[in-house]
């Protein structure tokens, strides 16, 4: 369980998440993720990094159970359970979350090589953070994608939404929660090639192999004069958007969407 990294060919390493059941992450894993992309980026030995998932999709979240087992320890004892400058407040989960995330997508976009995404089953939130800023994107017949961010009590992700779909489509996916699939991102130019479930991995090796045949040198001179002249700052703009988040946190809007997450609205 965990992230870890392996190197199935010449020139490419395959970063791997598995945190069961669904891959929401804690906040170090996130941090965890940061570190093993940006390791495999720096490795000359490298030209290309898969991202990828083991288990029923490749990515839920944030783990809203950490941060409820916060809120709750906050709620019982009048004390946090983390650690740092902010134990006691009842944000420091929040608050890890957000540098988490802000690092593990900051970490895909800003790989010294490019990053080929491996997607299968759900892509969700967090997920969206990556992907939107993986350089790449193979997906499976199965995979959906999408920002449930508002049903969740929480804002972000929609920056890396915008690389993937046209402007009115992300606003009205933001909007009502809803997935898109594999083929209709594929169909919007986003996502390289849709395949089976069974041969995800291999598609996004074949795509990965044929980026690792150009020059180490050249192929990290590109990676940096494409982001270069990327019209849209995604750290920047992914901080903004975190900022409404917190303000969600901190006026109580985001525990009372939580609380009643998963059960039916009035309407």
């Amino acid at each position: 369980m965990g992230v870890s990294t392996s190197r199935p060919d010449k020139g490419i390493a395959l970063v791997t998440v598995d945190f069961p059941p669904v891959n929401a992450l804690p906040v170090q894993g996130w941090y965890d993720l940061a570190d093993a992309v940006r390791a495999a980026g720096r490795d000359r030995e490298n030209r290309c990094v898969v991202l990828t998932a083991e288990g029923r999709g490749f990515n839920a979240g944030v783990d809203l159970k950490e941060m409820q087992r916060e809120h709750d320890s906050v709620t019982r004892t009048g004390t946090g359970t983390g650690t740092g400058s902010h134990t006691g407040t009842g944000h420091t989960t929040l608050i890890g979350a957000n540098h988490g995330c802000a690092e593990a997508f900051a970490a895909v976009y800003e790989c010294e090589v490019p990053v080929v995404a491996a997607v299968g089953g759900f892509c969700l939130g967090g997920g969206i953070g990556l992907v939107g800023n993986a350089d790449a994107i193979v997906a499976a017949e199965d995979a959906t994608f999408g920002l449930p961010e508002l049903d969740r009590g929480a804002l972000g992700a929609a920056t890396h939404l915008a690389r993937l779909v046209p402007q009115h489509l992300m606003r009205a996916l933001y909007y009502t929660s809803r997935t898109v699939t594999a083929a209709e991102l594929h169909a919007h130019g986003s996502v390289w090639r849709v395949v089976p479930r069974a041969g995800l991995l291999d598609a996004a090796l074949e795509l990965a192999r044929e980026i690792a045949r150009k020059d180490g040198s050249l192929i990290r001179l590109a990676k940096a004069a494409i982001n270069g002249i990327d019209p849209v700052d995604v750290r920047r703009s992914y901080r903004f958007e975190q900022g409404f988040t917190f303000e969600a946190s901190l006026s109580g809007v985001a525990d009372r969407v939580r609380a009643g997450f998963g059960k039916e609205r009035p309407a």
